[in-house]
């Protein structure tokens, strides 16, 4: 009886969406829901590939001088509320710096459809669609903007910041650049195919071709298969996905254009970057896809100036809030960031 209770608890969870609208408009973020009553944010959308995404803007005091931004998008299948990117957020806006912070299109609060489908071109698109919005904002440093990823969207930011130069910075968490060894030698080439993807102001009628939906996460492979196939992720993505609010669904799609590179490896980019980088690798990654092998690798190859640091606590552990493996991430990137834009 408790095992069929415990079963019907898990059922329960993995099926969790938020209870209450979360595209519901607010401009300042509610206090009773934070340490520091002090942290604010504006609610913003800009146009991507069609659709709308929608985000925060945190935008500290700051005496009427422009500020350097961080942009910043969840990871794989996550969203920007309660599953702990929107906590990386609060740490840059105490330090001084400017946070965009949205949801992928298909994601949380974005437009999109069909929801929870994944494509990776679109996503690094829409890196670059929240820089052209921050080129709107006169309180904005666009000498200064650096983008920030976890997971999936570590490789995402990777590639924007190989083909966009008004990237002048990059943070990156538990890197998926893969489990396969990166063909370095094939960059310049494979760049240019990529670039003319990321720029094509048409992506959105761009064929496409899809799989079907299935669980983000199981906690039995045999009785229902996941993308995500780990325990550790089970266990993260139920604690904060299944969190009020979050706007979680333990569903996932992917969708591919047909035109794009069928062996693209989202390490590639590195060659070709164009901005600083600071990497925070977690020792012995459980993850696959996540190679902390792959990382170094990855970073071996960057030219461009760089910093490395490795952190216990698997995939998962920076994103345990409050943790000391956040709170030792979270300094390390503004540590990072404050020297490039002497902050």
């Amino acid at each position: 009886m408790n095992l069929f209770k415990s079963i019907l608890i898990i059922l329960m969870l993995t099926s969790c969406n938020s209870t209450e609208n979360p595209d519901k408009k607010t401009s300042i973020m509610n206090s009773k829901n934070l340490k520091d009553k002090h942290i604010t944010y504006k609610n913003i959308e800009f146009p991507s590939v069609g659709v709308t995404l929608k985000g925060r803007l945190y935008l500290p005091k700051n005496n009427n001088k422009k500020l350097p931004l961080v942009i910043m998008a969840h990871g794989f299948s996550a969203t920007i509320n309660g599953m702990v990117a929107d906590k990386y957020a609060e740490e840059f806006y105490k330090a001084g710096f400017a946070v965009l912070l949205y949801d992928h299109r298909n994601f949380g609060i974005s437009e999109g459809f069909p929801r929870q489908e994944l494509n990776y071109w679109v996503q690094c698109r829409g890196y670059i669609d929240a820089m052209n919005f921050a080129y709107t904002l006169s309180s904005i440093d666009t000498n200064k903007i650096s983008l920030w990823g976890d997971s999936i969207s570590s490789a995402e930011a990777l590639t924007v910041g190989a083909v966009d130069e008004r990237v002048k910075a990059i943070v990156v968490q538990v890197p998926a650049f893969g489990d396969n060894e990166v063909p370095f030698e094939k960059s310049d080439e494979m760049m240019k195919s990529i670039k003319k993807i990321l720029l094509n102001e048409h992506l959105e009628s761009i064929e496409k071709e899809e799989t079907t939906t299935m669980a983000v996460v199981s906690p039995n492979q045999q009785n229902m298969s996941s993308a995500l196939k780990e325990l550790t992720a089970y266990r993260w993505f139920i604690e904060y996905g299944g969190r009020f609010n979050t706007g979680w669904t333990n569903s996932v799609s992917f969708s591919n254009f047909k035109d794009a590179p069928k062996d693209y490896h989202r390490g590639i980019a590195a060659v070709n970057l164009k901005a600083p980088i600071l990497l925070i690798v977690a020792k012995n990654d459980e993850m696959e896809g996540a190679s902390d092998i792959i990382a170094q690798s990855v970073f071996e190859n960057i030219n461009q100036p760089k910093e490395i640091v490795y952190l216990d606590g698997g995939h998962f552990g920076m994103l345990e809030y409050p943790s000391f493996l956040f709170n030792e991430a979270s300094k390390s990137q503004i540590e990072f960031l404050s020297s490039l834009f002497n902050k």
